[in-house]
């Protein structure tokens, strides 16, 4: 059963559907919106029950009656009253549409076919082409040989759809011209962002790949640069095409442009058969042209699929390091990350949790794994706030970059605001345990700048990054050597600030493997 509001002037109706509230008042956001100056801005609720519409008052001004009587909840039936402040609404009940009369479709139908499922390919195709064409078509008239035809692309077309893959599309499309034509050899071009074509599949009937088997320069580029499908008869004695030592052989010759949907030529498809005049037909060309564009849009697709996947795979490997907007933005920029590496300066981060040993003996496995998840939680988000790459976890250590795989000229800057944020956000992180009575941590960070190779190791499925260098292994000493709640900054990336912070100069530190002292800096973070 349906119930419907309509006013007392019939003008204003309303339904109220099962399962969705419709919101009553004086605000252009509501489902009944009502010009009265004694209806409220939201004045009511209305929802269906089985028994009627049940209205519920917002805590309007003027109230909200049913019958005579102000309600603040209440299920009304069909043939009651609804009063918003002087908006008065009846319910009912609209009969439920008749259903239609078997008979009454019969003055519609003017024609009925049966459809029946496809037939696939090769079930369309005869054993040989007919006269004056290589298509493997049999048909009685030039009606039905053109409704075949027809069909024929559009199977075609389905068989294509399916390929995700650039490569498979074009064996694919190699393995159909074989199929539904009569041609000796098939070769695909595509065509470089430079302007190179470059062939993908050259392929003779058999299967095998001809070794003198080339589709003649001339012909390429006319068929590419005037965007032209050419039926070439008599190849050698055509001065068109310069007396190309590759047309040797050829007697007969179909070529297309592959033409994008935004009219970007994607390449060239050619056919051609050895020792055979006049084996192609007018016919023969507009198939090939009208299956070219099928071939286009299916490269086109494939490419699609392709970018999205590996977008979609880089944008999961990158958010592991990037904050969400840098992630799709490297992984949107083809080749930004890509495997091997580079040598780049960067400013390199540790944080190392004092004392954690201890703590992880005092605590229970559960109790640990919720610290460091709600420590390193506040961490790396604080570290994504200030255009930092997160490099990785090391127990209960973390190691930030900045500079790669994207640089700026305050990369030193961020970094040194960025470990200032790190010791201040787990300052109210301790707040918080300490307020709840928990055990609160402590942090010595140690910063660097310099050289390093910094490399995308892996796949491009699964993508690792690391920095190596001098320069990492100090920031790490430093990590070390840095007390609870310290930030101890190395003389390359205090050199390195456009705008230092308040610090200190400690005594330099004799490290291990340093022939010379490190002069070495304290930030002052509070």
């Amino acid at each position: 059963m349906t119930f419907r509001l309509v006013d007392e002037a019939g003008a204003t109706a309303v339904e109220v559907p099962p399962g969705r509230s419709v919101l009553v008042g004086r605000s252009t956001g509501c489902d009944l919106r009502l010009a009265d100056a004694t209806v409220s801005r939201r004045h009511g609720e209305l929802l269906w029950t089985r028994a009627g519409v049940k209205v519920t008052d917002l805590g309007s001004t003027n109230g909200t009656f049913v019958g005579e009587e102000r309600v603040t909840e209440a299920v009304v039936p069909a043939g009651g009253r609804i009063v918003f402040g002087k908006v008065v609404f009846g319910v009912d009940s609209p009969p439920p549409a008749p259903p239609p009369e078997e008979d009454a479709l019969d003055a519609t139908i003017l024609r009925q076919v049966r459809v029946h499922p496809p037939a696939g390919i090769a079930a369309r195709l005869a054993v040989s082409p007919g006269s004056g064409s290589q298509l493997k078509i049999a048909a009685g008239s030039p009606a039905e040989r053109q409704a075949r035809q027809l069909a024929l692309l559009l199977d075609v077309g389905k068989e294509l759809s399916g390929q995700a893959d650039v490569g498979r599309l074009l064996d694919k499309v190699v393995a159909l011209t074989f199929q539904v034509m009569s041609v000796d050899r098939v070769a695909i071009l595509t065509l470089s962002p430079a302007g190179e074509l470059t062939p993908r599949v050259e392929r003779c009937r058999d299967g095998v790949p001809s070794e003198d088997f080339r589709v003649a320069r001339s012909v390429a580029v006319k068929t590419v640069s005037e965007r032209l499908a050419v039926l070439i008869e008599n190849a050698p004695k055509d001065g068109r095409f310069g007396g190309s030592a590759q047309l040797a052989s050829v007697q007969s010759a179909l070529c297309a442009p592959l033409i994008g949907g935004q009219g970007t030529v994607l390449g060239l498809i050619y056919l051609d058969n050895v020792g055979f005049t006049h084996s192609f037909g007018a016919e023969d060309l507009e198939f090939l042209t009208a299956f070219s564009g099928m071939v286009a849009v299916g490269i086109e697709n494939s490419q699609l699929i392709e970018r999205v996947r590996r977008e979609a795979v880089a944008l999961s490997n990158f958010q592991r390091y990037f904050a969400p907007e840098l992630a799709a933005q490297i992984a949107a920029e083809e080749g930004a990350v890509q495997l091997g590496g580079s040598r780049r300066r960067v400013a390199v981060l540790f944080a190392d949790i004092r004392g954690f040993t201890a703590l992880s003996e005092a605590l229970a496995p559960d109790e640990i794994a919720r610290l460091l998840n709600e420590y390193f939680s506040e961490m790396v988000e604080i570290v994504f706030a200030h255009g930092g790459t997160l490099d990785k976890f090391i127990g209960d250590a973390l190691m930030a970059l900045w500079g790669t795989p994207l640089s700026g000229p305050d990369d030193a800057d961020r970094a040194v605001a960025a470990a200032v944020a790190l010791q201040r956000g787990l300052a109210r992180l301790n707040a918080r345990w300490a307020r709840e009575g928990r055990r609160t941590l402590s942090v010595g960070i140690g910063l660097n700048f310099g050289e390093v190779f910094a490399g995308n190791i892996g796949s491009d499925r699964r993508l690792d990054f690391t920095v190596i260098g001098d320069a990492v292994n100090l920031a790490a000493h430093l990590c070390g050597r840095a007390g609870p709640e310290e930030i101890l900054v190395a003389e390359p990336l205090f050199a390195a600030l456009s705008r230092p912070p308040a610090a200190t100069e400690i005594p330099p530190l004799a490290l291990k493997g340093r022939s010379q002292a490190v002069r070495v800096y304290r930030a002052d973070w509070r």
